[in-house]
């Protein structure tokens, strides 16, 4: 019993000391890593707490001692001959409660320029910033305090310690490390907080803050060399969308702040200009559903917002011309409160051009339009109805996506989905119509246009679409080609399979798990992570986000869409894709098309043969008969020559994008999975149309790009082009799948 017990005790001591060894370890550790990846931020962090409590400052206000004029900075200090102030004064804080923000945004703000520019980068930068901002603001505050400037006289006497002005100045000039969108997240972030609180409230910390990101910004990616992440042209839709809500939220928070939290800044006295509570309730009830609708790209919500804007703008005008018209009568005019009031309002009209800069995100119209078919049909909804009644091609599920407009034939048994640019009705893909009615509603859609005075065109179509246009003379050329894989006898067998049987093989030993799910019922936590891997997808493109036939996020939270997530068991997603249905009719699916594809940068390597092959696997399992791996545009599997000039026009076309967005390459890529192959077409009446239609397309893929930067790229383009492609497989062609389905429906 004894032995027993001393044997238990042995153990229990064994696994007290094992933990405590593992703890000690992994402090050991942290520490390793504070002293050689960030030593000047644990150091400087490490000395303002010895001085914390040295002097007493950690739980006294240092603002009470009687040093504190001789180590804080400011106009007095320097006038005092207190030089060393700049070098003192960053290392302590104005009260005990303020010690906890301010080392720690030091050490999160310095340790990420550390992390990302090196030690003698991020600490030149962290303290040159610090001196030169606190030297510049002292300077303006010299040269303005005798100009009747109540609030510069105010802060001319006023000292102040700390050292956040470097490190805001270090995070802002080490953003230029980070890849989009992050970066310009922060920078916005960082410009909206020394914006605001430099406006209404004024401190002499603020106008350190304000000069360290003015002169840091401008500077950054001179400052970080060769460690600059790549730009790109323009934010996404999504990051549009943000900024807009952003906006919104920072004029609103102001005025809120003001009817809270008046303050005196350089511009007056807020407590003179805020709103009140009934009018802070009004605002606040106006702007929730705005936010959410921006949130979604609504176009409705923003209508409203360029109506508010233009509202508050609106009163600035008329407050001008009041003071205007005093001044010319001679009348005494009080003025109290009219410079915040002006500045106020310009953060209004900055809002205001920012909307209309980000028009082309917000292009999702409303449910009551998106009801609507053609001239008062039903939407979105009854798509779907219609398409699993009758069935379509492998793209018949982008027909429902919300930006689309919508034809309905007379007898409301089929529709098109369009889109409309520039005069163009571009047609997406097959109608979707019961069996033998799809060419009569081809003739009807074509009417339609003809009688508004639009070009019709058909853009990735079939065969038998094709066919149809055809027999009106149209003509037509192949723009891509949907690459079908069948799940009835698909085994990963042969040479053919190595590569995806590897990388099967890989995500079971390296504990990556494959997951086919509704993405809007996964946990916040997936989805965030899903949406980070895209958004860092797109921001190393060196072009603008797609859209059209090419779906993202948004696209894949719909319910009716699989999701297919490549997880790892610490529940890190390393890869996703996302399938559409294919309905054949009869409310039966009888396959999927792919459509996202996305990977984290640095994760499972072959993730994405993975994703494909467990899809494939899963969805044999539930009885699907294939799935097509869409058709990347501007790329096919045939070699010699384009057969006329359109389609020379075409290949030169896909040679110039390919270096932005690889459409050859991700063809080629899909060749590992023995595809079969189906050609997609643009049919158009006559040459004559092409040019309209090649802009419309532009704009129908890239609806945020100007002309003037569609010229820049190609110009790019050429200069990046890369080889001439290697000649792909020929392939059989095999019955269009319209044709097989109705055969299979007879």
């Amino acid at each position: 019993m004894t032995e027993a017990a001393s044997a238990v005790g042995t153990a229990r001591g064994d696994r007290t000391g094992g933990h405590g060894q593992a703890v000690i370890g992994r402090a050991q550790g942290v520490f390793t890593v504070l002293r050689r990846r960030l030593p000047f931020t644990s150091i400087t962090v490490l000395v303002m707490l010895v001085l914390a409590v040295g002097s007493g400052s950690l739980w006294g206000a240092a603002q009470d001692k009687p040093w504190y004029s001789s180590v804080a900075y400011g106009l007095p200090s320097m006038e005092a001959g207190h030089w060393w102030a700049l070098l003192t004064g960053p290392l302590f804080s104005v009260v005990p409660l303020y010690y906890l923000p301010m080392v720690g945004s030091f050490a999160l703000f310095a340790g990420f320029a550390e992390w990302r520019l090196g030690t003698r980068r991020a600490a030149a930068i962290t303290i040159g910033w610090q001196l030169l901002s606190v030297v510049v603001a002292v300077q303006f505050l010299a040269l303005s305090r005798s100009s009747g400037w109540d609030w510069a006289e105010r802060m001319s006497v006023t000292l102040d310690v700390g050292f956040s002005g470097g490190a805001l100045a270090a995070v802002a000039v080490a953003s230029a490390t980070i890849r989009s969108p992050w970066r310009l997240r922060l920078r916005a972030g960082l410009c909206i907080y020394a914006g605001v609180a430099i406006v209404y409230v004024g401190t002499l910390a603020d106008l350190v803050h304000f000069f360290a990101l003015a002169l840091a910004l401008p500077l950054g990616n001179r400052l970080v060399g060769k460690l600059r992440a790549r730009s790109i042209g323009r934010p996404s839709l999504r990051e549009w969308r943000l900024l807009a809500v952003a906006g919104l939220l920072v004029v609103t928070v102001a005025e809120i702040v003001m009817w809270l939290v008046p303050g005196n800044g350089p511009f007056g006295s807020s407590g003179d200009l805020a709103i009140t509570a009934p009018e802070v309730l009004i605002l606040c009830v106006l702007v929730a559903p705005m936010i959410n609708g921006l949130r979604r790209g609504s176009r409705t919500a923003w209508r409203w917002a360029i109506g508010l804007t233009v509202f508050a703008m609106l009163q600035v005008t008329l407050v001008a011309v009041a003071l205007a018209l005093g001044e010319l009568v001679g009348e005494d005019v009080d003025t109290t409160g009219m410079s915040l009031f002006f500045v106020d309002n310009l953060l209004w009209m900055v809002l205001f051009v920012l909307l209309v800069a980000a028009r082309g995100a917000f292009r999702v119209p409303s449910r009551r339009a998106r009801r609507r078919w053609g001239r008062g049909g039903p939407g979105p909804v009854a798509a779907r109805a219609m398409l699993a009644r009758h069935g379509g091609s492998t793209l018949s599920w982008m027909t429902t996506w919300p930006e689309n407009s919508y034809f309905v034939t007379a007898d409301g048994q089929s529709y098109l989905a369009y889109r409309r640019h520039t005069g163009v009705a571009i047609a997406l893909g097959d109608p979707i119509a019961p069996a033998g009615a799809a060419p009569a509603a081809v003739g009807e859609f074509v009417t339609m246009c003809e009688n508004s005075g639009l070009v019709p065109c058909f853009f990735s179509a079939t065969a038998a679409t094709v066919a149809s246009t055809a027999e009106q003379g149209w003509q037509q050329v192949q723009v891509a080609e949907d690459t079908l894989v069948d799940l009835e006898n698909l085994e990963f067998r042969g040479k053919a399979w190595q590569d995806v049987r590897s990388s099967l093989n890989k995500a079971k030993k390296d504990g990556i798990e494959f997951r086919l799910v509704t993405l809007a019922e996964q946990p916040r936590s997936v989805i965030s992570q899903v949406r980070t891997i895209s958004e860092e997808w797109i921001g190393d493109k060196g072009m603008p986000e797609m859209g059209f036939t090419l779906g993202g996020v948004d696209e894949a939270m719909d319910t009716g869409t699989r999701v297919g997530l490549a997880i790892d068991a610490e529940g890190v997603v390393h890869g996703v894709t996302s399938w559409m249905p294919v309905h054949c009719g009869a409310n039966r699916v009888g396959g999927w098309t792919l459509d996202v594809m996305r990977r984290r940068a640095g994760g499972f390597r072959p993730v994405m043969e993975f994703l494909i092959a467990s899809a494939c696997l899963a969805f044999r399992e539930e009885g699907a008969g294939f799935v097509s791996l869409s058709g990347a545009p501007l790329a096919r599997s045939a070699d010699g020559e384009p057969a006329n000039a359109v389609a020379r026009v075409l290949d030169s076309l896909g040679t110039m994008m390919e270096p932005y967005y690889g459409f050859r390459s991700l063809h080629a890529f899909k060749l590992k999975f023995q595809p079969r192959h189906e050609p997609m077409f643009l049919a158009f009446r006559d040459e004559a149309d092409l040019p309209r239609i090649g802009i419309a397309l532009g704009r129908a893929y890239l609806p945020n790009t100007s002309l003037l930067e569609l010229a820049k790229f190609a110009r790019a383009g050429k200069r990046r082009a890369p080889e001439p492609r290697p000649v792909l497989r020929k392939v059989q062609p095999s019955p269009p799948l319209i044709e097989r389905r109705e055969r299979t429906r007879v």
